[in-house]
């Protein structure tokens, strides 16, 4: 407080006070309305993270794969810090989703909103532009892969297509250009838009007042200020959204696949959740048809969300008296789940091999362990055979002592030393628990 009291009387910080906490909130205070907060949240700690991954990344194809392997395998704190920023990528999309969703329920796009709606729906699409410019990074199959397939679609578009392409692209192939593009925009061009759109938003925000409940009963019932309630409500969530991606960060690996390879063709990356229901739309579409689905649909929809206050001119904001617009965001909301759905379905149906054991299959093949070891009848007989040794040696200990030092835990051995690296010992111990009698 002694300190505070010394700011103010230097910087007059009393009206700023009153400008932040002492807004006027229609009916009250509402757990409804603390997606904007939690959205603003998520935005500071990618930004946090981002900042701390930064340190350790390099944005050239020969060292990004390699540097999100040390960010992971060796520095302190490093893979919880990349569990944070993907965990918290995928928040904030919900987030913003939300709030949207919020405040077309509630009609905050009416008069005298419309511009505070329009600078959301560009907060969006950038959030959007985020995920898709971060996707990148990593340079392993599916981030090389999913951008191929992004680009190639904005190369649909007429006239301009081939042109932004090649922006975005740096050249005439994905390659170093694209990836320090990328880069740059992500970690510079984007937060400086977003923070400015931002700061307009709260501005507006400032400048014509939370719209309140969508009922004038309820708005009727008085205001309440920013301050104490609200604020107790947003810090609440934000906890909670904290303490949920932080478990999902400690829990939950983020594997990388394989280190993006240009030639191999026969990949078919899986883009991230948010993007699935786009993914499934497009298997429905081909030939003549597919400029419906990788530009038309998505000019529309976007123009659709930037001028809908103009749109839907009913006064009302309460839902239920507006009909067409709730109808029109129903079939939105229906269609998006259901693409959503059928794609997670058609994923799920597929058997996904461990990243960590297809490594180890390759390093077992690598180091000529299947001239002396036989699996499922493949593979020489000098050694044991290892078809189960999952289900023999079920101890990951046991395993990575023996590839380290043969000797060690079985004297007399003729198996040699291997130069491995500890990722490396990992996976090969991955892949020998993976051989069981039963998966």
């Amino acid at each position: 407080m002694r300190i505070y009291q010394w700011l103010d009387s230097r910087l007059n910080l009393k009206p700023v006070e009153r400008t932040l906490l002492d807004e006027p909130i229609p009916g009250g205070a509402s757990w409804i309305y603390v997606f904007g907060s939690a959205t603003l949240f998520l935005f500071l700690l990618q930004a946090v993270t981002g900042m701390f991954l930064a340190i350790y990344y390099a944005p050239t194809p020969d060292h990004a794969y390699d540097s999100i392997q040390f960010i992971e395998e060796q520095v302190t704190f490093g893979a919880f810090v990349r569990g944070l920023h993907h965990w918290g990528a995928s928040a904030m999309v919900v987030a913003i989703g939300l709030h949207m969703l919020q405040a077309f329920l509630y009609g905050a796009y009416k008069p005298p909103r419309e511009v505070m709606w329009m600078v959301g729906v560009v907060l969006f699409l950038l959030v959007m532009a985020f995920a898709f410019t971060g996707y990148l990074l990593p340079w392993d199959q599916t981030a090389y892969w999913a951008t191929q397939i992004g680009l190639n679609m904005v190369g649909t578009v007429p006239v301009v297509g081939e042109f932004l392409m090649r922006v975005m692209r740096g050249g005439e192939v994905l390659g170093a250009l694209t990836l320090s593009r990328f880069f740059a925009v992500h970690v510079l061009f984007l937060p400086a838009l977003l923070v400015s759109l931002i700061a307009a938003h709260l501005f507006i925000l400032r400048r014509v007042g939370p719209a309140g409940p969508w009922t004038d009963e309820r708005a009727s019932l008085g205001s309440e200020t920013f301050y104490p309630r609200q604020v107790y409500m947003d810090a609440v969530v934000m906890l909670v959204v904290f303490t949920v991606i932080s478990s999902l960060a400690l829990l939950v690996p983020f594997p990388l696949t394989d280190k993006a390879n240009p030639s191999d063709t026969s990949f078919v990356p899986v883009p991230e959740w948010y993007f699935l229901f786009y993914y499934e739309l497009l298997k429905y579409v081909h030939g003549p048809l597919e400029p419906l689905a990788t530009w038309v649909l998505p000019m529309l929809i976007v123009l659709g969300m930037l001028f809908w206050p103009f749109i839907d001119r009913n006064p009302v904001r309460n839902p239920i008296k507006r009909p067409a617009a709730l109808a029109a965001g129903v079939v939105f909301l229906v269609v998006v789940f259901s693409l959503l759905g059928i794609s997670l379905k058609n994923l799920y149906a597929v058997p996904r091999i461990d990243p960590a054991i297809a490594k180890g299959r390759a390093l077992f093949y690598q180091f000529g362990c299947v001239g002396c070891h036989r699996i499922h009848g493949e593979g020489g007989a000098i050694g044991p055979d290892l078809s189960f040794v999952g289900d023999k040696r079920p101890d990951r200990e046991w395993h990575l002592k023996h590839f380290k030092d043969p000797q060690s835990v079985s004297p007399g051995s003729f198996m040699p030393k291997f130069p491995l690296t500890d990722p490396q010992l990992n996976e090969l111990t991955s892949y020998m628990l993976s051989l069981k009698k039963t998966p």
